[in-house]
């Protein structure tokens, strides 16, 4: 791609497309489109009336940068910035786990079973997401989000300042950082990848997000062994913990539960995918 030809929109998406296509970005045309949204300032209908308008010279060196980095696999929301979740827009980095549709689940069953809150924990909060949606859903709750890692906490309290909602950040692995405390609801989505599959995953996660965002052990369930049967020490009396978790590790986890006394009404919930991604129990 040359900046002393003339390209028009049209021809940069068809020509985007075949070239990340090739490089093996699934989506290629939508993520043509997205980028060139990000060099021109116009939304996807902009796009489509401006079809056989010439790009201006700084829009496409902007734009032919955004699509090498896309053809080496760096994921598109590091390259925007940004990733919508429920709703909501989210900074991301290499810092954080960029957030997944999957993870709506969480959000989902945690309105449906316990709405009304006064006291949330969400462990590992990475950039936010979870915490902060909650935060917005459920404004009469104080949130407490966690997380080892600074950079990550760093991400968050950005997205919280810009989405407007008050949360407690707090630094520190699992429960250390909340000593004494109790919550009427513990959410988590912790590392679920068991360390030898890390390698088989795509190139935008295995290269671009977090490993410790990632590896859950040699079973993907090192956290979970840990994180169930100390937050029932956590958790206030009929308070809920709901925890994502990977594809396949259901009963596993439905185990930990059922060999940890004092958890009462287990579920599961699928996502969109009909994978089950959320698993929990509630403090008798």
């Amino acid at each position: 791609m040359s900046v002393e030809e003339s390209w028009t929109t049209l021809k940069l998406i068809d020509w985007t497309r075949e070239y990340l296509a090739g490089k093996g970005v699934k989506n290629a045309r939508r993520e043509a489109e997205w980028l060139l949204c990000a060099a021109t300032g116009l939304d996807r209908v902009g796009l489509y009336l401006n079809f056989e308008k010439p790009l201006l010279p700084d829009e496409l060196t902007a734009y032919r940068e955004m699509v090498i980095r896309r053809s080496k696999r760096e994921p598109l929301q590091h390259i925007l910035g940004t990733q919508e979740f429920y709703g909501l827009e989210f900074e991301v980095s290499t810092d954080v786990l960029i957030p997944r549709h999957d993870t709506e689940t969480l959000i989902e069953k945690a309105l449906q079973l316990k709405p009304d809150p006064q006291s949330i924990l969400d462990i590992g909060t990475g950039s936010g997401c979870v915490a902060i949606t909650l935060a917005q859903k459920m404004p009469d709750a104080k949130v407490t989000a966690v997380d080892i890692s600074e950079p990550a906490l760093s991400v968050a309290k950005r997205n919280a300042l810009r989405l407007g909602v008050e949360i407690e950040f707090l630094q520190g692995s699992l429960f250390e950082a909340v000593s004494g405390r109790t919550f009427d609801l513990i959410v988590s989505n912790p590392p679920y990848i068991p360390t030898s599959e890390i390698e088989t995953l795509e190139p935008e996660v295995r290269e671009y997000d977090p490993r410790i965002a990632l590896d859950g052990g040699l079973d993907g369930l090192r956290i979970y062994a840990k994180l169930v049967p100390e937050a029932f020490y956590y958790l206030n009396r009929e308070g809920w913990l709901l925890l994502e978790i990977g594809a396949g590790q259901a009963p596993e986890l439905k185990s930990i539960f059922s060999q940890t006394a004092g958890y009462g009404r287990m579920f599961e919930a699928t996502d969109t995918s009909g994978i089950i991604r959320v698993v929990g129990a509630q403090r008798l």
